[in-house]
């Protein structure tokens, strides 16, 4: 019996809608990162693209736990002495909160033109609405990434 091998041609994509109002933003980033990569398909292969497609909404109201958003910093540099900029999560997420979203989940994908790839599949947008209804996706729960969900959770293992 020879093995199995998956071909591009028997890749079939799906869209999938994920509401990020509430959620943690790494919880929302792995379980993104899993559907673009295909993790989640019987024809998973390491070497191909076989995820779907993501539109996440809401992207503007993620939350991060404790007191991350405000301790944790991305730098960048311009190159010139002095050129350090530095900004909080915080700040990021008020400015522009579709690009930290779209930043946490590149970072959990592979690196490299295959992870680019997956990237381009990944649809994100701060409000509500989204151009995409014509694709008809799906909506997809994220279960126990929520942040009030994860803390009764916490509560009833103490007690």
């Amino acid at each position: 019996m020879p093995t199995y091998s998956t071909k591009p041609s028997d890749v079939t994509r799906a869209w999938h809608e994920v509401d990020a109002e509430g959620l943690v933003l790494g919880r929302l980033a792995t379980e993104v990162a899993r559907l673009l990569r295909g993790k989640h398909k019987a024809i998973f292969a390491p070497h191909l693209d076989t995820g779907d497609h993501v539109i996440i909404v809401n992207a503007g109201k993620v939350v991060m736990t404790s007191d991350k958003a405000d301790k944790t910093f991305y730098h960048r540099h311009s190159g010139y002495p002095g050129g350090l900029r530095s900004q909080s999560y915080r700040q990021q997420l008020d400015a522009k909160p579709e690009e930290m979203v779209r930043r946490a989940v590149k970072g959990m994908l592979p690196k490299g033109p295959l992870g680019r790839q997956m990237l381009r599949k990944l649809k994100v947008y701060a409000g509500p609405t989204h151009r995409h209804s014509a694709q008809a996706p799906t909506p997809f729960e994220i279960v126990g990434a929520r942040r009030d969900a994860r803390q009764l959770t916490d509560a009833n293992r103490t007690t």
